[in-house]
């Protein structure tokens, strides 16, 4: 579903991506981890044309990313949850989901059944409908940005970061939910700091180091390898 090659992204002089190739196939959750600036949300931001490719090539079901403007790539079927949630706090829970299907054309009562289905996964949002979104916990914000990302109709979502700033019962949740999309079919592309938890979830994973893939393979042979557990586990 998405193939990234020889993908390079510089910041000025910084060369912060370097010749990375990675893919992700159509209904697989796969992991990118690895330390704090080594270059994962700059991947995930170049992906969705956030960010400039210096060179490289991301295709997405055929289409070229790097030729396509990143306003219409939502409309490709892939959906962002951004690192840092990036909310829209002046406008209600309910107008944040909404806006995740700004760009669909569907009529009222379909919306106002996907809308329902996002509150049955977020019961929580469901109680602050009305609340005004700039004024919810960190946990409630990630669970809003998931549930808008929700509301494009995604056949693959990019998640950057998602359990950030949380506690660990509002961690669990929230990769509960994301185990839950999974098992929809929704492809998933996660980039997490947390190496154990992630690995603990996904189907296969890449590990960067300083903008470079240094591995990848099947999520239970790296959570074992004594190298990932060394770097990025604490073992």
């Amino acid at each position: 579903m998405l193939k990234v090659t020889d993908l390079n992204v510089s910041y000025g002089a910084i060369h912060a991506i370097k010749d990375v190739s990675l893919e992700v196939n159509d209904g697989e959750l796969v992991t990118l981890i690895g330390a704090n600036g080594a270059g994962k949300t700059t991947i995930l931001r170049t992906i969705t044309g956030l960010q400039a490719a210096k060179s490289g090539k991301i295709e997405y079901d055929g289409v070229d990313l790097l030729k396509t403007p990143s306003h219409k790539i939502i409309t490709l079927g892939m959906a962002h949850v951004p690192e840092g949630r990036h909310i829209f706090p002046d406008m209600t829970v309910a107008e944040n989901l909404l806006m995740g299907a700004h760009m669909r054309k569907i009529d009222n009562a379909v919306l106002k059944d996907e809308l329902e289905e996002v509150y049955e996964h977020f019961p929580r949002l469901r109680e602050r409908t009305k609340q005004l979104a700039g004024t919810l916990s960190g946990g409630e914000q990630q669970m809003l940005a998931m549930g808008r990302a929700i509301m494009s109709d995604p056949k693959m979502i990019l998640m950057d970061e998602p359990s950030m700033g949380l506690s660990p019962i509002l961690v669990k949740e929230i990769m509960n939910i994301i185990k839950l999309f999974h098992k929809k079919g929704i492809t998933i592309l996660l980039v997490e700091q947390n190496a154990k938890m992630a690995l603990s979830v996904a189907d296969r994973a890449y590990v960067l180091e300083t903008g470079r893939i240094s591995m990848s393979g099947n999520a239970t042979d790296l959570i074992n390898d004594d190298r990932v557990k060394k770097a990025y586990l604490g073992l």
